[in-house]
């Protein structure tokens, strides 16, 4: 027969964080701040990555970690986190997708997967500006002479560049936002962030009549970018990706079972394929024991380096156990 501490060590070994600070409400030492922590982490909620927990005191290097991935929340916080680079949250995002899957927990895989498709092409571009498209310092690589990086359509004028109106809004925004108070710049995080980085995808893969953005970068570095935000806006355009309207984060109410994931990632394979750079981020799927096979492999080529897994949600949850012991 299970004892009260085997479930609570079941709970902790499933990264089940919220469950058992829940069973565990009251009680001394580090477990209500690890679980608090971990539940935050594994929630993906970016923009408190790293601060402290109202349960109690989090490890040091635990936070510090977090932060890798944080999202700053005013223009001059240090350090930049996620907006330094992305390939800690790229680690964290592996993390938390394959953990969602073994707890079957599919709308939130889905909605992870989401936000990895919505950064790729940022993902892509973090080699070429030395950082994750940055509003403090994306403005020397983006502005000057031919760029219409966030320039104004005039009306009646020639429409030259393909960006949208909100992604033409967004680049204009992300230029100035790190002059604006903390509400400003919250607020354009939560906002257009994206869409700077849907647009940048854009510049490198869909432009028809590429401006000084583009034209200033070495050809080598061109063409590299290029393939690689082919690579991300394809991932994008994905069936895996689709699943989202179909979930309670998107437009419906139906939650995807693991067998329709699965399918839609076979499918996602499959056109990925079809992209040279595909064939080679898929290369290995057949041996990768990772849930959604080749996934690592693909944010590896767009983001031109290594990218695995983290351990940070494991540790957690290892420290749990040895607090529980």
């Amino acid at each position: 027969m299970e004892t009260a501490r085997d479930v609570l060590r079941v709970l902790a070994e499933r990264q089940a964080f919220g469950d058992l600070e829940a069973l565990t409400t009251g009680a001394r030492g580090p477990v209500a701040p690890l679980c608090a922590f971990g539940q935050r982490v594994l929630d993906l909620d970016a923009e408190d990555f790293g601060m402290p927990e109202e349960a109690g005191e989090v490890p040091k290097d635990l936070l510090d970690r977090a932060r890798a991935s944080r999202m700053p929340q005013t223009a001059k916080e240090r350090p930049r986190g996620a907006l330094a680079s992305l390939r800690p949250a790229y680690r964290l995002l592996l993390e938390v997708i394959e953990i969602r899957w073994r707890r079957r927990e599919m709308a939130p895989l889905v909605a992870a997967v989401h936000i990895a498709s919505e950064y790729a092409p940022m993902l892509a571009w973090e080699p070429v500006l030395g950082h994750a498209g940055d509003p403090a310092l994306i403005g020397r690589s983006v502005t000057g002479p031919g760029s219409r990086f966030g320039v104004p359509v005039e009306p009646g004028s020639e429409r030259n560049c393909d960006h949208t109106r909100p992604e033409r809004s967004a680049c204009e925004r992300t230029l100035r936002v790190a002059h604006e108070p903390g509400p400003g710049w919250r607020a354009y995080l939560d906002r257009q962030h994206s869409q700077v980085a849907r647009a940048l995808g854009d510049c490198a893969a869909r432009c028809r009549t590429p401006c000084s953005v583009m034209s200033r970068l070495d050809d080598g570095v061109r063409h590299d970018l290029t393939d690689r935000c082919r690579l991300a806006a394809d991932f994008a355009d994905s069936a895996l990706v689709r699943l989202r309207h179909a979930a309670p984060v998107g437009h419906g109410f139906g939650v995807p079972s693991p067998e329709e994931v699965q399918t839609a990632w076979a499918r996602a394979r499959s056109s990925l394929r079809h992209h040279p750079l595909g064939e080679e981020a898929l290369k290995d799927e057949d041996t990768d024991d990772y849930p959604l096979p080749g996934m690592p492999g693909l944010f590896s080529v767009i983001g031109a380096t290594e990218l695995t897994p983290d351990d940070l949600l494991g540790e957690v949850s290892r420290r749990l156990l040895a607090a529980l012991a």
